[in-house]
């Protein structure tokens, strides 16, 4: 199909989940500067679409009453569209089903789901195996879209896939030492306890231990984050770095803020969260813990940093809910540090 001029792209799932189509985003737009691209999401992901650079418009999906009631709901927002086609990276019955209605002549979609039976150009993933990274199941899905254009696809943009000007984080740094009496030779790592709701993390008492071992061989001053909810868990973490530096940063100004917060750190530290992957996003160096189970492996929710900027700590095999008691703090701690080492000299922090 020629002269596509709107595309609908779907991923309207968790932030997490979204933060990994960036790339796939990325490729679409650059490779067909000229074409309009909607992107169908929740409506707590839609200010991180509306500063993504490749997304023009956004279709809010709010969730009624019934699978078919939010389908027609949903045709209803994509007709005014004009969509001529969708590319769906997360495929739900009532998505395929509205992109169906909604007569698009070129509907894509992965070819794992029922829900496929409502495209009618598929491409076989299996995401289940998570044998590959997340964004990049993604970005095949806008490759298929390209070759089916008889277009040969562009290489992919490298990170970091979502910047702030450097005036502005260097301002919000600057701003955020001076308030709190910090060295300006220490190091700020992030580190963000919360699970968001989903995922399976490293405990509070995990965490200290960390932090108090990546004290002990490198300057630093730490800042325990919280998102909405997540203030107890901030705040029991603080009660425990008896003598250690750090502070504590409630987010209440929204994502966006957060997210531009976030790329002062010189690390950011967490489970395999959303706000991992803002940060990944950002290519900021990310220590992250992901369970062992196959459907949340380290590969899987890879992020999007560069890998010389990454490190990933998981147990050696799934046992329960509970397998993340195997990880030893002590020891990623030892591989943190030398990461920082690696990346950063007494003089530069940036």
């Amino acid at each position: 199909m020629k002269n596509v001029k709107n595309i609908l792209v779907i991923r309207n799932d968790k932030l997490g989940d979204f933060m990994l189509a960036w790339p796939a985003l990325s490729l679409l737009k650059q490779q067909y500067p000229e074409v309009t691209i909607t992107a169908l999401v929740p409506s707590y992901t839609q200010p991180m679409a509306e500063i993504c650079p490749w997304i023009d418009d956004c279709i809010i999906d709010e969730q009624h009453k019934s699978v078919f009631s939010d389908a027609i709901f949903l045709k209803n927002k994509i007709i005014n569209k004009n969509i001529d086609a969708s590319i769906s990276l997360f495929t739900e019955t009532r998505t395929a089903i509205a992109t169906f209605l909604s007569r698009i002549p070129l509907r894509i979609a992965p070819a794992t789901k029922i829900a496929q039976i409502f495209s009618n150009r598929r491409i076989a993933q299996r995401r289940s195996q998570s044998s590959r990274p997340e964004h990049e199941y993604n970005t095949d899905l806008v490759r298929f879209f390209i070759k089916l254009q008889d277009d040969r696809p562009i290489p992919l943009q490298q990170p970091p896939y979502l910047q702030f000007k450097a005036t502005i984080t260097q301002d919000l740094r600057a701003r955020y030492i001076t308030k709190h009496n910090i060295s300006a030779e220490s190091l700020l790592i992030i580190v963000h306890p919360g699970t968001g709701g989903s995922a399976i993390n490293f405990s509070v008492k995990q965490y200290a231990e960390l932090i108090e071992h990546i004290a002990k061989q490198i300057d630093t001053h730490f800042i325990i984050t919280a998102g909405p909810g997540e203030d107890d868990t901030a705040q029991s973490l603080s009660s425990l770095m008896l003598n250690i530096n750090h502070s504590v940063y409630i987010s209440h100004a929204g994502i966006v803020e957060f997210s531009k917060f976030i790329a002062i750190s010189n690390l950011f530290i967490s489970g395999s969260t959303g706000t991992l992957h803002i940060a990944g996003a950002l290519d900021i160096p990310t220590a992250a813990f992901y369970p062992a189970r196959k459907s949340a492996t380290a590969l899987r929710w890879q992020t999007l940093n560069q890998a010389s900027r990454r490190l990933a700590f998981s147990p050696e095999k799934h046992t329960s809910d509970n397998d993340m008691d195997t990880i030893d703090p002590v020891a990623c701690a030892n591989q943190i540090t030398e990461l920082l080492n690696q990346l950063y000299t007494p003089t530069s922090h940036d």
